[in-house]
């Protein structure tokens, strides 16, 4: 099992990611309800979060949010790889409570990626890290149970409830928020 919630983490320099924004990063606030970045745009920064919780949020043709990922406290908040290479950001970041994140703007990294060969490989091993644990996710969404998922959601994240609404747990897990409530009510959770 791994440590973190985001396992990508334990597979990419944090080190250099943590140094890098809190360096060169310009600190800013976030209250909450705010985008970080926005679907269709290029998302203008890379992010540590000194202090907050974020979502990742996609929506259906209907308008449907789904929460297709999860950012803490010390760790990284970036559409990775695509604001380094100019490109749209596939889903909005928005923060779940007011976050503090040290941000660099992405087109400081992409212009750096130019010249320095260290820069890039510690983007590609970050590129394989995140697209692994996205992987992972997407492969459980077919292979496990929801019961499986939620009762992994919870051994990674045993206070996921305080930090998140429901809705957003259950969207993350692909289910409707009474079949989460069943969950959590049969495993003496309520």
């Amino acid at each position: 099992m791994t440590e973190n919630f985001n396992s990508y983490i334990e597979h990419i320099e944090a080190d250099f990611w943590r140094e890098l924004c809190l360096t060169e990063g310009e600190l800013r606030h976030y209250e909450r309800g705010m985008e970080f970045a926005r679907a269709g745009e290029v998302a203008p920064y890379i992010g540590y979060i000194k202090s907050g919780i974020l979502k990742y949020v996609t929506r259906s043709v209907d308008g449907t949010e789904h929460v297709i990922g999860l950012e803490f406290e010390n760790e990284f908040v970036a559409d990775f790889p695509f604001s380094l290479y100019g490109q749209p950001a596939k889903a909005s970041i928005i923060t779940v409570t007011p976050s503090d994140i040290y941000c660099v703007p992405s087109k400081v990294i992409r212009s750096r990626m130019e010249t320095d060969s260290r820069m890039r490989d510690i983007i590609m091993q970050s590129t394989v890290a995140i697209f692994s644990t996205v992987y992972d996710r997407y492969k459980s969404l077919y292979s496990e149970t929801p019961q499986q998922r939620y009762k992994e959601l919870i051994k990674l994240h045993s206070d996921l409830f305080m930090k998140f609404p429901l809705k957003d747990i259950a969207s993350f897990l692909n289910i409707t928020p009474t079949h989460l409530s069943r969950l959590r009510k049969n495993n003496g959770q309520m």
